[in-house]
């Protein structure tokens, strides 16, 4: 299998092209990559947690999809490991909508048997990205306040795995008290 392209080509976020064509067939990219990605929510999602940590973009970006997973396994497996699969709420808030293109070009004897130069240079899909502009949360992460320590840890070694550097901040949010149920 061949090596995935560096994603220095593709980190600067730019409007994607899209072939224009008099014909309706030829107006879109045809075959989107599968996603990368297995879970987008992790731990308990029915629990309500007092505090919420969430990672922010530091700049306008572009993030590969096997990068956010990457990312999201590592954290998740952090939090799995010291707190249990029932005391943590950790969420992805980004989607790989973007596809990837890349046009091969062969170099070398033969060369003009594989490539048609830029004739036809659409590209096909290599993969997925996510865009993400400056601010935008990539993360959350609800915990109990002692648990703040690991949430912070989870959260920066994620960041470790992302193209762009990032911020944790802190919410905290207020927990409606529930009703008490009465017993005959």
């Amino acid at each position: 299998m061949a090596r995935i392209r560096k994603f220095v080509a593709y980190r600067k976020l730019e409007r994607p092209y899209t072939r224009v064509s008099k014909y309706k067939k030829l107006s879109y990219v045809k075959v989107a990559t599968n996603r990368k990605i297995a879970r987008f929510v992790t731990g308990n999602q029915l629990k309500r947690f007092p505090m919420y940590l969430h990672l922010l973009s530091g700049k306008d970006i572009q993030i590969r999809d096997n990068a956010i997973e990457s990312a999201r396994v590592t954290a998740n497996k952090l939090l799995e490991n010291t707190l249990g699969t029932q005391n943590y709420f950790f969420q992805v808030r980004m989607y790989p909508f973007h596809i990837l293109r890349e046009n091969p070009l062969a170099a070398g004897a033969g060369a003009d048997r594989f490539s048609t130069g830029m004739s036809h240079s659409f590209g096909k899909p290599i993969g997925r990205a996510a865009q993400v502009w400056k601010g935008k949360i990539l993360f959350s992460l609800g915990l109990d306040p002692s648990q703040l320590e690991v949430g912070k840890k989870a959260l920066s070694r994620a960041n470790m795995k992302l193209p762009c550097r990032c911020t944790i901040v802190m919410e905290r949010r207020a927990l409606k008290p529930q009703k008490a149920e009465i017993s005959a």
